[in-house]
C-alpha cells in the first residue's frame, strides 16, 4: 500500500516530513487538505484536527510533525538524520524546538491578518513578532557558530537543519517582506545552500487559498 502524507501545502511542519522522507528514499503518496475548511477529512485521522498526518502501511495514522520525524527515524534509521552524540542529539532537539517556536508564531499571526482592518489585535501580533525575531536570531547564532556554516551540526544535514530550512522557507512565502534576510545574511546565506538540496527544492511551498473564514 505504502505510506500517505496529508498535508496542507505551504505547511512546513509538513515540509519537514517530506524532507525527511526524500533523504531517506522512503517512497509516499502526497494527500493535500486544507484542515480549515468545512470539507476537510483531517478529523477523521487526528484528534487535534491538525496536518501533517502520516498513514504507514497498516492504516493507524501517525501525527504532529515532531513525533512523525521521530517515527521515521526509527522506522526507517538509515541514513541516520540524528548525531550519535548526546549533546549534539539533544542540541538538534533544541533547534527543532525553537524553528517549530517560529512557525506556531507565524501561524498565529497569519490568521490573526486574517480578521481584516480594525479587527486585529496589535498587542497580540507584536508579541507573536517578538517570539519569530528571538526565534530568528538564535538561529542565526547556531549558524554563525556551526564549524562549516552549511549545516547546523557537523557537516552533514541532521533534524536540526531540517527543521531550520523548513521554517526559513516558510518565511520565503508568507511572509516575503520579513526583513530577516538582510538583517542575517548568514543565516541566509545557510538557508539558500539547504535550499538548493533536492530534498528541499522538490518540496518548496506554494501558497494556498483558504475559502472558509477561519477567525
Amino acid at each position: 500500500m505504502g505510506y500517505t502524507l496529508i498535508s496542507a501545502t505551504p505547511s512546513p511542519y509538513a515540509r519537514k516530513v517530506r524532507i525527511l522522507l526524500a533523504e531517506k528514499g522512503v517512497p509516499f503518496t502526497l494527500q493535500t487538505e486544507v484542515p480549515w475548511e468545512s470539507t476537510t477529512e483531517t478529523p477523521k485521522y487526528n484528534p487535534l484536527e491538525k496536518l501533517p498526518v502520516l498513514i504507514p502501511d497498516d492504516g493507524k495514522p501517525v501525527y504532529e510533525s515532531h513525533y512523525i520525524l521521530e517515527w521515521i527515524e526509527a522506522k526507517h534509521p538509515d541514513p541516520p538524520m540524528l548525531p550519535k552524540d548526546i549533546d549534539d542529539r539533544l542540541f538538534a532537539k533544541q533547534v527543532e524546538v525553537v524553528a517549530d517556536g517560529i512557525c506556531d508564531a507565524l501561524v498565529l499571526c497569519f490568521f490573526e491578518k486574517q480578521r481584516g482592518p480594525g479587527k486585529e489585535s496589535e498587542p497580540w501580533k507584536a508579541r507573536q513578532m517578538r517570539k519569530v525575531e528571538g526565534g530568528l536570531q538564535a538561529l542565526a547564532t547556531w549558524v554563525d557558530q556551526s564549524s562549516s556554516g552549511k549545516f547546523l551540526i557537523g557537516d552533514s544535514l541532521t533534524l536540526a537543519d531540517v527543521a531550520a530550512g523548513s521554517v526559513l522557507g516558510y518565511m520565503a512565502v508568507r511572509w516575503p517582506d520579513h526583513p530577516w534576510m538582510n538583517k542575517h545574511p548568514q543565516l541566509k546565506k545557510y538557508w539558500e545552500g539547504l535550499d538548493a538540496r533536492e530534498s528541499f527544492a522538490s518540496t518548496r511551498p506554494s501558497p494556498q487559498n483558504i475559502k472558509d473564514q477561519i477567525v
